[in-house]
């Protein structure tokens, strides 16, 4: 059973994160509203909502830029309160939401939520367990890759390599996991957390990282241009 919130959850807009549940986030607060945001919410539910900027929010970025009404409800499971008073947060994915009116305004926003359920599966199904066998293989693969790869210019946002996943993971965090961790533009990542079906989700993502292995097979742009 998800995690309900009972009041309105504060809303954390980033420019290029897309949470999961299930998965795990390592955070650096240092704006003064977010660091407010985050001693309230430790006071109170431990939980914030993560939603993804829309494009265009660098020209009102320290207003109130718009951000996409999907997101990820997440609970603060770690903090360290820093000597130049920010901080350093782990945030477990819970449920994704729907973001709806907001309620708060200053210093940061707070939004009523509507927990969007997945579409119930059982570890058992025969389906799940040949989808998990093959995304901890494909997974395996292409962090395998990721590690040998030689050093490329960085480019905004990039997430950190992918990291071999893990088999004793139950299948949404697995899934989730791995979402997290391609390199993908946001919006694919979005689209992702979109789908009701977790099973849709894991083949698309299992389809998403054999296009990169095969982009990596042909020795990356030497070999093609990278979908």
């Amino acid at each position: 059973m998800p995690f309900v919130p009972k009041h309105p959850v504060p809303v954390f807009p980033l420019p290029g994160v897309v949470l999961f549940p299930g998965a795990q986030l390592p955070l650096h607060v240092f704006e003064l509203r977010y660091r407010t945001m985050v001693r309230e919410a430790l006071s109170g539910e431990r939980v914030i909502a993560l939603a993804l900027l829309r494009p265009g929010w660098e020209r009102d970025y320290q207003g109130s830029p718009e951000f996409h009404p999907l997101g990820c409800l997440a609970r603060i499971d770690e903090v360290a309160w820093l000597p130049n008073d920010c901080y350093d947060l782990r945030l477990l994915g819970l449920a994704r939401v729907r973001l709806g009116r907001l309620v708060r305004e200053f210093p940061y926003r707070a939004a009523r939520t509507q927990v969007l359920p997945q579409e119930p599966l059982s570890e058992d199904d025969p389906l799940v367990q040949l989808e998990r066998r093959a995304l901890i293989e494909a997974g395996a693969r292409l962090a395998s890759i990721e590690r040998t790869a030689p050093p490329v210019a960085p480019a905004a946002e990039t997430p950190a390599p992918l990291a071999p996943p893990e088999e004793g993971l139950a299948f949404e965090p697995l899934v989730n996991t791995l979402c997290m961790g391609l390199a993908a533009e946001p919006a694919e990542k979005l689209a992702l957390l979109e789908m009701d079906s977790l099973l849709e989700r894991a083949r698309r993502v299992r389809e998403m990282v054999e296009e990169r292995l095969r982009w990596a097979s042909r020795g990356g742009s030497e070999g093609g241009e990278r979908n």
